[in-house]
């Protein structure tokens, strides 16, 4: 999640266009990826002629550089300052075996500079390239434009967002889960597929909930990661006054636990059993733990929600920013396309965009009692863009499948107690009836800020998995009779 980007970077040439612009290319593509913060590999320019790739040779120099650096390298970008030699690249890519996300860039001809010396004729060129890719099975990304210019902010935004594409990729097929505790029995809704997840590289790692009881427990009253952790929890959100400092140093220690569990386990995100064992046999809740691991972008969601979990990480990866897990909890009035997304405090407290109260959980401590539910996430999300996600495990036809869209935050009154979301989503009942119809759960993943195109481009081109995009133009489609 954490560290920088890396791409492989190469320039295709035809060796008989002009080799002024393979050099320029090469300047400008490098100076735009340092400017986003992402590291390069790339031959020294000496190594090919003009510094490019035109020859079975240069593509086997090529190749046998990013095979060295396969573990660093997390997607191709492809630029094509003239017409490209469409069998180098290809065999470049398909010598290198890396399996990375590819974005292949072609630049503009300027009107005035076609004579034969000066034209580059990348716009033909990159359909060679792309027919060549699909002979070999290749997937890429497209740029915005079909050519463009590669010291341009265009191509500047296509590297940024390829970035976000790779990083997504990358992360959730090597992902590591955490499941803490087992599925609580009432939520059936929450079985999934372990196998399937790891058909695609998601690795589940277990774990009894009493073990983590039993380690929580352990934890001395003077450990100085205790009394830091009581510290961050105090000043994570405002907390009434009756909450004792015996409740918060219960959470505390669930909280530290939890952490060390995850960080032995190597786990990218989590779902934790969190009612109602937790707060009988321990005495706290775990909607705080679950929301300050999100503020650090390692995603946790209640319920053993694990496919809520890789929806989250999904998001995180996409974004870099905290996701929430939330139900699909309310209608708003007679609203067609509002509607309210709630959760009882798991959500990060950058995603409620305010600082929350934390105390304690409402409709489970009115039964058990409020002293054992203490470290529920309370606030009203702020208004604002919102990108929302989910992925399922559908078992009854082997696969893996998820739908995506984009909506809003509204400022909407809701008088409810704990994490509330009002929220809007266009042509929101023919969302529901997809829900509804094609057997996703109640949860949803949700993140602040607009990032469908991110996580559409890592699914579709790269993860394979069956997706519907909501309100999204689908891609144009071959007819067949």
């Amino acid at each position: 999640m954490f560290r920088p980007t890396t791409l492989g970077v190469v320039i295709g040439s035809r060796a008989f266009f002009s080799p002024v612009p393979c050099k320029d290319a090469r300047i400008q593509v490098l100076a735009q990826l340092e400017g986003l913060g992402i590291n390069t590999v790339i031959l020294p320019y000496e190594a090919t002629a003009n510094g490019a790739v035109q020859s079975l040779a240069d593509a086997d120099l090529y190749a046998a550089h990013f095979r060295k650096h396969a573990e660093e390298i997390d997607g191709l970008v492809i630029c094509l300052p003239n017409f490209g030699d469409e069998i180098a690249v290809a065999e470049l890519v398909n010598r290198a075996r890396l399996n990375v996300p590819i974005l292949l860039q072609a630049s503009n001809d300027a009107v005035t500079r076609v004579d034969v010396k000066s034209r580059r004729d990348a716009f033909c060129g990159k359909i060679s390239v792309t027919n060549n890719f699909h002979q070999y099975g290749v997937k890429f990304t497209e740029t915005t434009s079909h050519t463009s210019d590669v010291w341009g902010d265009e191509f500047r935004a296509d590297l940024e967002r390829f970035g976000k594409i790779c990083r997504t990729v990358k992360g959730l097929r090597t992902a590591r889960l955490g499941s803490i505790g087992a599925r609580t029995g009432a939520f059936q809704t929450m079985r999934y597929s372990e196998k399937l997840l790891q058909a695609t590289g998601i690795t589940v790692v277990t774990v009894d909930l009493s073990e983590m009881m039993g380690a929580a427990g352990k934890i001395r009253d003077d450990d100085p990661a205790l009394l830091a952790k009581m510290e961050k929890i105090r000043t994570y959100g405002t907390i009434p006054g009756h909450i004792t400092m015996g409740q918060i140093a219960t959470q505390a220690k669930w909280t530290l636990a939890v952490n060390r569990w995850i960080e032995d386990n190597g786990c990218d995100a989590s779902a934790i059993q969190c009612w109602r064992s937790l707060q009988d046999n321990f005495g706290c809740a775990t909607c705080v733990t679950m929301s300050m691991l999100g503020e650090e972008l390692s995603p946790s969601a209640c319920e053993v929600d694990i496919m809520g979990a890789v929806s989250m990480f999904a998001l995180a990866l996409a974004s870099g920013a905290p996701p929430a897990l939330l139900d699909w909890n309310n209608n708003y009035a007679y609203e067609k396309d509002l509607c309210v997304a709630t959760h009882c405090g798991n959500f990060p407290k950058s995603f409620i965009g305010d600082t929350p109260e934390i105390g304690e959980l409402d409709v489970l401590g009115e039964t058990i009692g409020r002293s054992k539910c203490f470290g529920a996430v309370k606030g009203k999300v702020k208004p604002g863009d919102m990108t929302y996600f989910r992925l399922s495990s559908d078992d009854r036809n082997g696969t893996l499948k998820c739908y995506l869209g984009e909506g809003e935050f509204t400022d909407h009154h809701f008088p409810m107690d704990g994490g509330i979301a009002t929220t809007r989503v266009a042509n929101l009942r023919k969302l529901m009836k997809f829900i509804t119809q094609n057997g996703f759960e109640h949860h949803v993943s949700m993140v602040r800020g607009s990032h469908a195109a991110v996580v559409e481009e890592a699914v579709i081109r790269y993860l394979g998995w069956p997706i519907y995009h909501h309100n999204a133009e689908p891609e144009p489609q071959l007819f067949r009779l």
